[in-house]
């Protein structure tokens, strides 16, 4: 008797380490909110277009429009934060305010700061006034001036409008920097040319005060407007960052000067206001993307964002090809140190655990599911993932006592997509993508992912290639993360998941 019980003991000790544990379901644990330090955003108010700017003591400072849901006659001042890590951020409140309806700049636009050659502070930026300015349009770059980054004093006689041939309404969002080999500064616009369409315009000055017009550096003829273009050089390679249709896009070029031609696939993010109006800075030798993930629109989880949101930041690579590549930014391996024990039960289908790997198999119409358990507020999970060639996996998010359906996002090998619209997984062969990123995955058998959470913001990395930024209302409130294969083979290897301490 005494032996068949150690043998039964035996039996069940072994059962549950091929599983990470024995019972059908994990049970729900407790789920606080926390605060957004990766990714934050004003008090009942929003996070519009960022305007990066490094100090000499290496602080990445993000001008922003400062958004509301109740904006008054007057809207969008410059707000700022300042991070050393972007791991957490520091709110300086309102650095420069709207004008008067007198004023060109009832409403601020976007724009930059820099330092000049004497160590004076310069913002540029737009002014827009929907009264059109008597005559001259209702946008025009406008000029502001600092000693310490705080206070700014608006310099209004060096205001000026459109050319002759561009749109008077839609000429915004300066971009300025010194060019050595001209010993002057450059000005990018947002402009639109009235036969090319959008284009990013350039203005050449010696004094920061007389802009000389020189047309256009960039004109796809595919756009109404190239919004918060950016110009940096990574490499060998130049790269022009702008945004329209709700998406940021770049182009590449061997001369600051171009031509600059969009790659075939030239979007690092997902569509539909999931990363917007971003420019980049150089921080610590290391490019950041800086941009904003917009709020979530009037149903949750069905792929509808509003403009404006939370901050958001991908840390930039350059690929063997020249092309770009993003990734989480490297300084969150200091933020999230507190490894997660792995547990993992099957749910759904064939289910393979073992150690910390899962493989799943289903035939077509049906799917396999192996949950994680609930999910921490705030997490990095990272992994390998091998699915079939025209697969569909990935991560689900619900399985609780709350509510045990689960939302998937999904890597789907056969459209070549990432995309998260609040699908649970059976309606996914059935539902087209709405918010996606394209992604080929027929250059590796192995993909590298990471998925980086906090609160319902749940941003996906694949390969240092791409990202998918979502927020999934289902994926907090105590539910459970799992993983899943719908009508084919995946494996998920060497799972980890690290929180902060």
């Amino acid at each position: 008797m005494r032996r068949t019980i150690c043998l039964l003991l035996t039996t069940m000790i072994l059962s549950c380490g091929l599983a990470a544990c024995g019972s059908k379901d994990l049970p729900d644990e407790p789920y606080e909110a926390v605060s957004y330090n990766l990714y934050p955003a004003p008090e009942d108010a929003y996070v519009g277009d960022t305007m990066p700017f490094v100090t000499e003591d290496g602080t990445l400072e993000l001008y922003y429009l400062y958004d509301t849901d109740h904006n008054g006659q007057g809207y969008h001042p410059f707000y700022k934060y300042t991070t050393k890590d972007l791991c957490s951020y520091e709110d300086h409140g309102k650095v420069l305010d709207f004008g008067l309806m007198s004023d060109p700049d009832p409403a601020l636009g976007t724009g930059s700061v820099m330092q000049d050659r004497d160590g004076l502070y310069h913002l540029f930026y737009t002014g827009h006034n929907d009264t059109g300015n008597g005559g001259k349009g209702k946008e025009c770059v406008m000029h502001a001036t600092s000693t310490d980054r705080e206070n700014w004093t608006k310099v209004p006689e060096d205001t000026f409008f459109s050319p002759e041939h561009y749109s008077k309404d839609d000429f915004r969002d300066p971009e300025v920097f010194w060019v050595d080999e001209e010993q002057c500064y450059w000005m990018l616009i947002a402009a639109r040319e009235d036969v090319k369409g959008g284009v990013v315009a350039r203005y050449t000055s010696t004094d920061l005060k007389n802009w000389e017009f020189q047309g256009p550096i960039y004109e796809p003829h595919a756009q109404y407007m190239l919004e918060c273009p950016d110009l940096f050089q990574m490499g060998d390679t130049w790269y022009l960052t702008y945004s329209w249709d709700c998406v940021t896009y770049y182009a590449m070029s061997d001369s600051m000067y171009g031509p600059f031609k969009a790659p075939d696939d030239n979007v690092l993010d997902g569509s539909g206001f999931v990363f917007y109006a971003a420019k980049t800075a150089e921080l610590n030798g290391v490019r950041y993307l800086c941009g904003w993930l917009g709020r979530p629109g009037w149903i949750t989880d069905a792929g509808a964002y509003l403009w404006a949101g939370n901050v958001l930041n991908h840390q930039l690579l350059r690929r063997e090809d020249g092309t770009l590549g993003v990734r989480e930014p490297g300084t969150f391996s200091n933020y999230f140190t507190k490894e997660k024990p792995f547990r993992a039960v099957k749910k759904d289908g064939k289910v393979r655990i073992k150690d910390s790997s899962i493989t799943l198999s289903a035939e077509e119409g049906s799917a396999a599911l192996a949950d994680m358990g609930t999910r921490p507020p705030t997490m990095m999970l990272e992994c390998d993932v091998t699915l079939d060639p025209d697969g569909r996996a990935g991560f689900a998010f619900g399985g609780s006592q709350e509510d045990e359906s689960y939302t998937a996002l999904c890597l789907d090998a056969g459209r070549g997509l990432l995309h998260y619209e609040g699908f649970e997984i059976a309606d996914l062969a059935a539902d087209e993508p709405i918010i996606s990123t394209r992604f080929d995955f027929s250059g590796s058998e192995v993909h590298h992912v990471k998925l980086v959470c906090e609160n319902e913001i749940v941003i996906l990395y694949i390969d240092d290639t791409k990202a998918l930024s979502s927020r999934i209302m289902h994926s907090v409130d105590g539910a459970h993360i799992a993983v899943f294969a719908d009508g084919c083979g995946a494996s998920f290897s060497d799972i980890r998941m690290k929180l902060p301490e």
